[in-house]
């Protein structure tokens, strides 16, 4: 008994120890993009200033030539020309000569600024990207570490698959959220502050150059937010789509075919048979998964001019096939390598009580099988 608790204490604190590291590498990652920020602001600013300068100093310099000349034609002739004049032309073209090389100076001085922030900033590029790696790790540590992989593990046999599955998941799950935050980070919340500040514009736009022009203003918000909302339906429908909710199976992998061909170019051909069923809720977000794995596997492994999907409802049994003519790949390499993408549709496919029969070979394309049973099937 007594071993188990200082088990557990060593475990807890581990936890502890994870938990910890991973805020301060989280806080080291905040501060260098603040500061990366800062320095990209301030080599605006220097950017600007160098332009500015160097346009003074183009002008300077032909002020500088001519006051030069000008001294040069008193000196030649300096016995037409009083004391004060010579006196005039000589400070003159002095002083321009100082003033020039002040701004020479100071342009020097401000590229050699501006190449140290450049280096800063490609410096600190790399920590963000290193330092959000080691947050996404420490987090599939943390989450592998304190989880519980029992049921994982009444899944896969051997307890090195079931370690590797669960990491796999962990990792996946962890890329996943990572993924949306930067959709969300970059999109929406992007598009909010542009409207936020959009807004304001239209009241100082108002005031200073009318209704009509604030009306346009307004024009271009509202097309913002358009904008806004289309991007918050497209992550959303990548998180889970909703037309399967409303439409059903069918409708939702036609959809999401036709927006796989579109976005991939890659040819894709649906064949639905049967009569249109709507299936228990678990049992289409189910077969809507399994699709979309089996054909993003084959767009992404494959290489396949064409993938064919066809699905027949029946009112005791889903049937689906989906077969691309890629450069398949090694049945018993896979089946010893444990691949986490059929790994994952097995385990789908177990939920469901259904078959899951994979048939490939190197250069002959791969056909996978899906076969579910129904028992509760209301037709549309």
């Amino acid at each position: 008994m007594s071993t188990k608790l200082t088990l557990d204490e060593i475990i807890e604190k581990m936890l502890n120890t994870v938990e910890v590291s991973k805020e301060q590498i989280f806080e080291i990652s905040e501060q260098s993009r603040e500061e990366y920020e800062s320095l990209q602001k301030e080599l605006k600013g220097i950017q600007d200033t160098v332009t500015t300068i160097i346009d003074k100093s183009e002008k300077l310099e032909m002020h500088a030539r001519f006051a030069r000349n000008r001294l040069a034609e008193v000196s030649r002739h300096f016995k037409t020309y009083s004391n004060e004049e010579v006196k005039k032309a000589y400070e003159q073209a002095s002083d321009l000569q100082i003033e020039l090389a002040v701004l020479q100076q100071e342009e020097k001085q401000l590229r050699e600024r501006r190449d140290h922030i450049e280096r800063r900033i490609i410096h600190l590029e790399g920590t963000i990207d290193r330092a959000e790696a080691l947050v996404s790790q420490v987090s599939v540590v943390y989450n592998f570490l304190a989880g519980d992989l029992k049921e994982v593990g009444e899944m896969v046999e051997d307890a090195k698959a079931k370690q590797q599955f669960g990491m796999k998941i962990i990792e996946v799950q962890e890329e996943e959220r990572k993924r949306v935050a930067r959709e969300i980070h970059d999109g929406p919340a992007q598009m909010i502050a542009n409207v936020l500040l959009r807004s304001e514009l239209v009241e100082r736009v108002r005031s200073e150059d009318g209704v009509d022009a604030a009306l346009g203003e307004f024009r271009e918000l509202r097309s913002l937010i358009r904008s806004s909302l289309a991007e918050v339906r497209r992550i959303i429908y990548d998180l889970r789509p909703m037309a399967l909710d409303d439409l059903g199976l069918i409708p939702t992998l036609n959809k999401y075919l036709n927006n796989m061909e579109e976005h991939t170019g890659l040819s894709i051909r649906f064949t639905p048979m049967g009569k249109r069923l709507r299936l228990p809720s678990n049992v289409e977000v189910g077969l809507f998964r399994l699709v979309q794995e089996a054909v993003q596997n084959a767009y992404k492994h494959a290489d396949p001019s064409e993938v064919h999907v066809k699905i027949e409802l029946k009112p005791s049994r889903v049937i689906i096939v989906v077969k691309d003519d890629g450069k398949g790949f090694d049945m018993s390499k896979s089946e010893k390598d444990k691949s986490f993408g059929l790994m994952g549709m097995k385990e789908r496919i177990n939920a469901l009580n259904g078959e899951l029969t994979i048939d490939s070979a190197p250069q002959k394309g791969t056909v996978v099988l899906i076969q579910v049973p129904l028992e509760k099937a209301v037709e549309e």
